[in-house]
């Protein structure tokens, strides 16, 4: 049986290696810094970046990270899901979806008039449950890089 919650201090031996699983997933190297930072920033509450976990049996399978944003388009906020890894051998379990539903009901309760995310064209495998929501918004995201540590 999986269930979901908010990540607490205690899981950061299980947290890491998926984090670095979606690092390696995206092909990305983050400095050990940078990987600290951010776990410090999930823990910080007064720090708009927030961790939920699904846990199998006791033990974490996935992560979502997410955060809210003003919008000069709406009246209420908008909630950004950055990132959702499920570990590759717990995949096909519902793991992901459980996931998007509790940030979901989360950015509901929390006034939120939009739930997104992006994802690369050619995460086939993810795009399938992403599209059981809505299919892809049609926006192309263009990026500038201002801190050549950024990427």
């Amino acid at each position: 049986m999986s269930s979901v919650r908010p990540l607490i201090a205690d899981d950061k031996n299980q947290w890491l290696p998926l984090w670095h699983g979606y690092l390696v997933f995206y092909k990305t190297d983050l400095s050990d810094e940078q990987t600290e930072l951010t776990w410090q920033r999930l823990l910080d509450t007064k720090y708009n970046l927030h961790c939920l976990v699904v846990e199998v049996d006791g033990k974490i399978q996935g992560l979502t990270h997410y955060s809210f944003q003003t919008s000069t388009w709406a009246s209420k906020n908008y909630c950004y899901l950055e990132d959702l890894f499920t570990a590759p051998a717990s995949r096909g379990q519902g793991l992901g979806r459980e996931l998007i539903e509790a940030v979901k009901e989360i950015a509901v309760n929390e006034g939120s008039s939009r739930l997104y995310w992006n994802t690369d064209v050619t995460n086939e495998t993810a795009r399938k449950l992403y599209d059981s929501y809505s299919l892809e918004s049609g926006k192309v995201q263009y990026r500038i890089s201002l801190d050549p540590s950024d990427y």
